[in-house]
């Protein structure tokens, strides 16, 4: 299957593949845990600033893409407020990899939160609170009770926010530019090819790679939504 892919794809087509393969990857593990507990503290907890913190979460979705990675380059560019700190200890963002998987994190992250959040507020607290009542802590009724209910959403969530990772394009060619090789993902090596003469049919096939991809994880996700939906009412 994968040597079927390659010969259709050209090196320059595959390698834009696999480098938003590894994108989206990397953007959705990291953010995962962070996705978790924001949203559980959304979900569960109530405490001042909640509304702002809903809304920080979810001002990605509602900001054009390049105001994000421009303020992402302001932060952890190599001139940055961050960026420069980090540099000092090695880590660098900017014109990276790691930078178009940040840039990709953070737009993904809304979608994230959101499919876990709704799967934690459809498990009955009367469960966690019976757990807690036989001497189990916090952390281990999440752990024991919570997380197995909500493990369909959790997956859901991660496979919206891969989808939406690989996607990105707005904030990652603002904060890391499109540099082959380095960070040029599909959305940016179709940009490029529609720029070039002739490039017209690569372009096409990358974004027929790029539907197969998004119908695949939407669908994937659609699964799991109604598999939470049937635990949920068999409760």
């Amino acid at each position: 299957m994968i040597d079927a892919v390659t010969s259709w794809l050209g090196p320059t087509e595959w390698q834009a593949v696999r480098l938003s393969l590894w994108v989206g990857l990397v953007a959705t593990l990291v953010s995962l845990p962070l996705g978790i507990v924001t949203a559980y503290a959304l979900a569960r907890w109530s405490f001042p600033g909640k509304g702002i913190l809903n809304g920080i979460v979810h001002l990605p979705l509602i900001l054009p893409p390049v105001v994000t990675g421009y303020l992402l380059l302001v932060t952890f560019g190599r001139r940055g407020s961050v960026g420069q700190s980090l540099e000092t200890v090695g880590i660098v963002f900017s014109f990276r990899w790691t930078g178009a998987a940040l840039a990709a994190a953070i737009m993904a992250f809304p979608l994230m939160v959101r499919a876990i959040r709704l799967a934690i507020e459809a498990v009955d607290p009367r469960l966690e609170a019976a757990a807690g009542t036989l001497g189990a802590s916090p952390s281990w009724v999440f752990a024991t009770v919570t997380l197995p209910l909500i493990l369909p959403g959790v997956l859901a969530g991660s496979i919206l926010a891969f989808a939406k990772a690989i996607g990105e394009f707005g904030a990652t060619i603002t904060f890391v530019s499109n540099i082959p090789g380095q960070t040029q993902t599909v959305p940016s090596a179709i940009y490029a090819l529609l720029q070039a003469p002739g490039g017209e049919a690569a372009a096409g096939r990358l974004v027929l790679v790029s539907i197969t991809i998004a119908m695949t994880a939407l669908l994937l996700s659609e699964v799991l939504a109604r598999h939470v939906a049937r635990r949920v009412a068999g409760a």
